[in-house]
């Protein structure tokens, strides 16, 4: 059997996003189990803010890349800042173009297994955030694993490497990396 195609993905244009960084490690987990994986960094792509106009005019070129690596794979990393107990803007718009259709073509995030992660300077650690990308990833047909990884003090846990340097909160890293890896091994 191949290896399992994984997404890392964090909802932060931020470029020192902590988010980021927890997605970066988590996907250096990933690896390490043989899964094929790459990181999407979403202010790296030129993505509108989602709106019928522009995609009645045809589907902008960047939005297409997310959608067609999104569905290629067998299962998604995703970091989600919490921003006011909710998702970010630029997630929220992210998944709202995904979500979106072509004739013949499968939703971006159906059947894709999601393990998610946040992560804050704060005491939660972005968890309320969490419930509400379950639900939008849920209703549009992601299997949202049920184990899911707040952070706290995060900005207290990384090396000058980028890498977790605090190995209690480094091994729940990984073991839901290596969840997530399993799972969609399994399902594949």
């Amino acid at each position: 059997m191949s290896a399992p195609k994984i997404i890392a993905l964090a909802g932060s244009l931020r470029q020192e996003s902590f988010n980021q960084k927890i997605i970066n490690e988590a996907a250096r987990f990933a690896l390490q189990t043989g899964a094929e994986v790459e990181v999407i960094k979403l202010n790296e792509l030129n993505i509108p803010l989602f709106n019928e106009d522009i995609e009645a005019q045809g589907t902008p070129s960047d939005v297409q890349l997310l959608k067609d690596k999104l569905r290629t794979a067998d299962g998604i990393l995703l970091a989600s800042p919490e921003y006011n107990g909710s998702i970010t803007a630029a997630l929220k718009n992210a998944i709202d173009w995904a979500s979106r259709t072509e004739q013949g073509a499968v939703p971006a995030f159906r059947n894709k297994v999601v393990a998610l992660f946040a992560a804050s300077p704060g005491g939660l650690g972005g968890l309320r955030g969490l419930n509400h990308v379950r639900d939008i990833l849920s209703g549009i047909g992601s299997l949202v694993l049920a184990d899911q990884l707040a952070v706290p003090a995060v900005h207290t846990l990384f090396n000058e490497n980028g890498q977790i340097n605090e190995p209690v909160t480094a091994e729940k890293v990984s073991a839901l990396a290596h969840q997530l890896v399993s799972v969609a091994s399994k399902l594949k």
